[in-house]
């Protein structure tokens, strides 16, 4: 009888311990696999563009008729040479390449330029794209963009509160539009408001984009202006940065802000089409 009692509890204890055994194995296997998975979700992304556009060819020919006026009037020559534009110097064209246009006319002359920016995080835990919102973002920044009337701000206590913008320093950018009092270009019974023409951030171009508008003196002993618009956008991991200014030919004049902004952010909206394209 002692016998008999005496197998049964052996084979028990058998079992128990082979159980024992495969629990362990499959604990260790899941831990495995877990630390596996952890390496692989923390491999940051690379950027959606590998290579950039060729610059000087990236704006249209009658894009280039309508942001440079005085080129229709010269010969046909002259004019394809202006209209192919200047290459920037650049050390690595897969990461950066620009390109520029002028042209005078007796009115005014005017300048554009095309700067395309390809980023590369070398950081295995930051993706091209966070890394190219760095550099955006350090560009905004450096923009010092004016803070909009009765804009949201967060309190300490997480509660929104409106402000209103500081003052403006006298040496700050100048405000866009016309000076009161101050002859322009503008046409007779057409509205001077500066209203939606500050340099702002813009909501509907690219992943993030912003404006800037500076209004500057043509430099020493003349009292010319000159206006320049900066439209600055990224799309994943590349930034685009559009320059396009005027200088009046009479020193009375000066180059009008919703023109100037208008024409600018067409062509940041065409190049924005072309890389998503």
């Amino acid at each position: 009888m002692q016998r008999k009692a005496y197998v049964p509890g052996l084979a028990a204890l058998l079992v128990a311990l082979l159980a024992g055994c495969t629990a362990d194995s499959g604990t260790e296997g899941s831990a495995i696999d877990s630390k596996a998975g952890k390496s692989t979700s923390s491999v940051a992304q690379p950027g959606k563009y590998r290579t950039l556009r060729e610059p000087c060819g990236s704006v249209p020919g009658s894009t280039l008729k309508d942001l440079l006026p005085g080129a229709a009037e010269l010969p046909e020559e002259q004019r394809q040479k202006i209209f192919r534009g200047t290459s920037a110097v650049t050390y690595d064209t897969d990461r950066r390449v620009g390109c520029s246009w002028k042209a005078d006319s007796p009115d005014a002359s005017h300048h554009l330029s095309v700067d395309f920016e390809r980023v590369v995080s070398y950081d295995g835990a930051v993706s091209d794209d966070d890394r190219a919102q760095e550099v955006f973002a350090t560009k905004q920044d450096a923009a010092n963009l004016p803070i909009p009337a009765n804009s949201a701000a967060t309190d300490a206590d997480g509660k929104q509160s409106l402000v209103s913008p500081p003052p403006t320093p006298a040496t700050s950018k100048p405000a866009t539009g016309t000076p009161s009092g101050t002859p322009s270009g503008t046409p007779s019974g057409t509205s001077t408001s500066t209203d939606g023409l500050q340099p702002r951030v813009l909501d509907d171009l690219g992943d993030a984009a912003f404006l800037d508008d500076v209004l500057t003196g043509a430099g020493a002993g003349s009292t010319a202006q000159r206006r320049t618009v900066s439209v600055v956008f990224r799309t994943s991991n590349v930034i685009v940065t559009i320059v396009y200014g005027e200088q009046a030919a009479r020193t009375t004049e000066i180059p009008d802000s919703k023109e100037l902004q208008d024409k600018a952010r067409s062509l940041a909206r065409k190049l924005a089409e072309e890389f998503s394209g």
